[in-house]
């Protein structure tokens, strides 16, 4: 399988709505009064490194915990299904410690390449060839890095309100990943057993 157009921008869009970089701005901002200046740069490209290191080496290291991709991906679909209901519902389930810095911890991971990242790459590894993948976590990166730059920005341009619709969206649409994500697994998993 080599590049499809329609598989790298699926894969875009379900990396984009995980990631929820926009709904991260108010974390970002806080981050940023907090440690002050957060490095965009540096930030966009270790998250990006982690992503595309993990991608190749993610099944391998599932294999040595004698874990199937299929099991692996419904695992993730339910990691998705509550990031998805923390979205929906501006609830917290997972509380992270506050940090010292902020570009690698907590922006670069966990937030931008964090569990649900990680789930979501083996998770379309099956169901999507590399190179599509590969392409979506750059275009991904030009996202988070245009966001990285322009947080207060896009804060004072879309409020809190707007901020808030964009997360509960994207909440939405995640659910929506998660519950295909799981019966597309199930199946061939039933299958094999």
């Amino acid at each position: 399988m080599g590049f499809n157009y329609n598989d790298a921008l699926s894969a875009f869009l379900i990396l984009f709505a995980v990631i929820d970089i926009l709904g991260s701005i108010p974390i970002i901002v806080t981050l940023r009064k907090k440690v002050g200046q957060v490095q965009s740069e540096k930030a966009t490209l270790v998250a990006g490194a982690i992503m595309i290191v993990f991608l190749f080496l993610g099944e391998r290291i599932l294999h040595l915990l004698g874990v199937d991709v299929q099991s692996f991906a419904i695992a993730g679909s339910f990691v998705l299904f509550f990031l998805a209901l923390e979205m929906i519902l501006g609830i917290t389930l997972y509380k992270e410690e506050s940090p010292d810095t902020a570009s690698i911890v907590p922006i670069a991971f966990p937030m931008i390449a964090g569990a649900g990242t990680m789930t979501s790459l083996v998770s379309l590894r099956a169901e999507f060839a590399n190179i599509n993948i590969i392409i979506a976590i750059v275009l991904n990166m030009i996202v988070v890095y245009a966001v990285l730059k322009n947080t207060e920005r896009i804060e004072r341009i879309l409020g809190t309100g707007g901020l808030s619709i964009l997360r509960k969206v994207f909440g939405v649409i995640l659910l929506a990943i998660a519950v295909k994500l799981f019966f597309a697994n199930l199946i061939p998993l039933l299958q094999n057993a």
